[in-house]
């Protein structure tokens, strides 16, 4: 059985590298249209077009499984996706949603991602849907092209959380969304930042979807293969250091 995982970038091997670590696939092939991130800042029309040839692409591997891991085109494009695929297309706004209906309904929720995601509204309105109330998006732009260029700690990244989140009460933050697939590489900053909260993992809760709604079950092993629409070095690169695995 195959999973096909596309992203704007390199972010989404958060996401891969889960679902590897579960084992619930034989293969997994990787797309990153690094060419063309971030989808943040794009508008919906150009971000579905992006998202339908990725899937043109992945479809080449005859893939059983889509996740869309990419909080963006989650956003916008899994509709559209849907219609063109005749396999399963999971989106990480959808998991990160479910992975968190049984937490308390009163608990306060930051909301991160890319403008895109944030102005899209789907995550609120899910939450609202499930009986969130207390919840504070913020869009966090800024985070990719730090992850892109792989700096996740030290003086930079604290004063970008600082110039985001300055205006916020950390200690009486409950549970944060990490509403881009970019953001688990920043997990120590979060952590640091925000002592007291619980970070929502879209990867965790892909894998925990997959597992309880497809019932998919541990392989004995799990390969995965790399792909990007500019510099793929970078991407392996990146890869061979987040993923921990010799399957890279």
């Amino acid at each position: 059985m195959k999973c096909g995982v596309f992203d704007s970038g390199i972010g989404g091997l958060s996401v891969a590298r889960e679902i590897l670590n579960a084992k619930l696939f034989d293969e997994i092939i990787y797309f990153g249209d690094t060419a063309r991130v971030p989808y943040g800042n794009k508008n919906e029309s150009t971000i579905i077009r992006y998202s339908l040839e990725a899937l043109e692409f992945l479809k080449n591997f005859d893939i059983d499984f889509l996740i869309v891991a990419c909080n963006s085109a989650s956003s916008v494009a899994i509709e559209e996706l849907k219609k063109e695929a005749s396999f399963p297309v999971i989106g990480v706004i959808e998991a990160g949603v479910k992975a968190i209906e049984n937490e308390k309904k009163d608990a306060n929720i930051l909301l991160t991602g890319t403008k895109r995601t944030i102005n899209s509204q789907k995550y609120q309105h899910l939450l609202k849907q499930k009986g969130f109330k207390k919840i504070i998006p913020k869009a966090t732009p800024l985070f990719v092209p730090l992850v892109e260029e792989g700096i996740v700690e030290g003086k930079i990244v604290d004063e970008v959380f600082d110039l985001y989140f300055h205006d916020i009460k950390k200690d009486e933050i409950d549970l944060i969304i990490l509403g881009c697939t970019h953001y688990p590489f920043l997990e120590k900053s979060f952590k640091k930042h925000f002592k007291n909260a619980k970070l929502i993992h879209s990867g965790q809760a892909i894998v925990k979807m997959l597992k309880n709604d497809f019932s998919l079950k541990e392989k004995k092993e799990s390969k995965i293969k790399l792909f990007a629409s500019d510099n793929p070095e970078e991407l392996r690169s990146r890869a061979k250091e987040w993923l921990n695995s010799s399957q890279v």
